[in-house]
């Protein structure tokens, strides 16, 4: 009997690891080819794992939670077919030593290993320090306690090169991180690369006493990353918000007598969003300054429109799924894409390029009834738009014979942006021109 080694694939630019978050097949369990196999996360977003092979599941060789590299064997099937035997799997140790032999072979030369500061593999505290961690501590004089003393942002707390190199910008620019392994720092801080280290790259988050009846409860995954990224966010942009009430009568009237033959014609829901997205678009197009990125003090201008919209999910965390070349796309287009990404984000199905790639953000903060909302940005973009509820109001009126008040359909746009390169006059014109568009709309428009 043949056995067959699974690996974890590669799922995505930039994704080089992922977390075994839940196995659907035990050992001794038949698999069918195709069959869901293992969940997985990462740091974009959870997939279920489909078998390469039809078989029995014989070993399984990352328990839950435990992460694992592109390109690990993660489990062992045997069929009936003829293979090579399968191999010992290495141990969670040497896998992580395993992934930065590279590394260690690329900077050896550069490594002064004459230096009188040496490093052990494991510290008085217990932690474990890669190859990697202690060439570079060698090399820039970090003695042990220095180095038992820096936060890990690591599984287990373990150190990674990432924080050591923070650690040394950090020292290097009068910064100081506490010698007491105890002392508590906010992991997001702790991860901020060199080029955002600043005064602020190193805030002790407050420590907060549980008082009598509280519950304690662990931020799951996507929690602990969402709140690193929005953290990172608020601490690389300036960030200035501009608003804008529109009037979208005529988009409620037409969207009322539309909806129905629509849904009938296409099989899908036409919903508020897609007709938001198509004038967001536009003024892309009219403000192409809004669809920029910053790389250190170069700006990158971006020639796709992939719009993300930001989408609660049953869970409560947030997840930005992307439209994109969303300029290439008519309201249908549009409409059948936002349903698809909605529905996909409901039943986690997303895949790792559904969220990757964009190029600027669409909140809508209206569906929890909220008027208006100060949204942070999604990095490394410069701008996100909050679309707030749409509201009946009493307003003035102008007609050719006076003024009259009447009831409106209005509601508010928030436009959040990075003050480092966009500025209140692009950042206030744009805002106003995506309501000029939605105040516009044709009300004789067909589809």
């Amino acid at each position: 009997m043949a056995q067959i080694e699974i690996r974890l694939p590669k799922m995505g630019e930039s994704v080089t690891e992922a977390t075994i978050t839940n196995w659907l097949k035990n050992v001794g369990d038949s698999v069918e080819i195709d069959e869901p196999l293992v969940e997985v996360a990462t740091d974009k977003v959870d997939n279920e794992l489909p078998s390469e092979t039809a078989g029995v599941l014989i070993k399984q060789l990352f328990e839950r939670d435990e992460v694992a590299q592109v390109g690990d064997v993660i489990a062992i099937i045997a069929t009936d077919g003829e293979s090579a035997p399968a191999t010992k799997a290495p141990t969670t140790t040497e896998k992580a030593a395993e992934k930065i032999v590279s590394e260690i072979e690329v900077i050896t030369e550069t490594v002064n290993r004459s230096s009188p500061v040496s490093t052990e593999k494991h510290g008085d505290s217990g932690k474990f320090y890669s190859p990697l961690v202690r060439s570079i501590a060698e090399k820039e004089g970090v003695t042990m306690p220095e180095l038992e003393a820096i936060p890990g942002s690591g599984q287990g707390s373990r150190v990674t090169k990432k924080d050591i190199l923070y650690y040394i910008d950090t020292r290097a620019s009068g910064g100081s991180l506490s010698s007491a392994p105890t002392k508590e720092v906010n992991p997001a801080a702790a991860a901020q690369s060199p080029a955002v280290g600043s005064s602020m790259g190193h805030i002790k988050a407050p420590m907060v006493p549980s008082m009598p009846g509280d519950e304690i409860e662990e931020m799951d995954r996507m929690r602990k990353i969402i709140a690193e990224h929005m953290v990172m966010s608020v601490h690389v942009s300036p960030h200035v918000t501009s608003y804008v009430e529109a009037d979208v009568t005529n988009i409620v009237n037409w969207r009322n007598k539309t909806k129905d033959s629509f849904e009938k014609r296409e099989g899908e829901k036409l919903t508020f969003t897609p007709i938001f997205m198509e004038a967001v678009v536009k003024a892309i197009k009219d403000f192409p300054g809004v669809n920029v990125a910053v790389s250190g003090t170069t700006i990158i201008k971006r020639r796709d429109i992939n719009l993300g919209m930001a989408t609660a999910l049953p869970s409560g965390n947030l997840i930005v799924p992307v439209i994109k070349s969303a300029d290439q796309l008519n309201l249908v287009g549009i409409a059948k894409a936002v349903n698809a990404l909605a529905r996909n984000a409901r039943d986690n199905k997303l895949k790792p390029e559904d969220i990757q790639g964009g190029t600027y953000t669409v909140t809508n903060v209206g569906t929890f009834g909220n008027v208006m909302g100060t949204p942070i940005i999604n990095q490394p973009q410069v701008a996100i738009l909050a679309l707030g509820a749409i509201r009946k109001v009493p307003a003035v009126i102008e007609t050719p014979d006076g003024d009259f008040i009447g009831i409106r359909h209005k509601m508010f746009l928030s436009h959040s942006y990075d003050h480092r390169v966009v500025d209140g006059a692009l950042g206030g014109m744009f805002v106003k021109r995506v309501a000029d568009y939605l105040e516009q709309f044709d009300m004789d428009r067909a589809l």
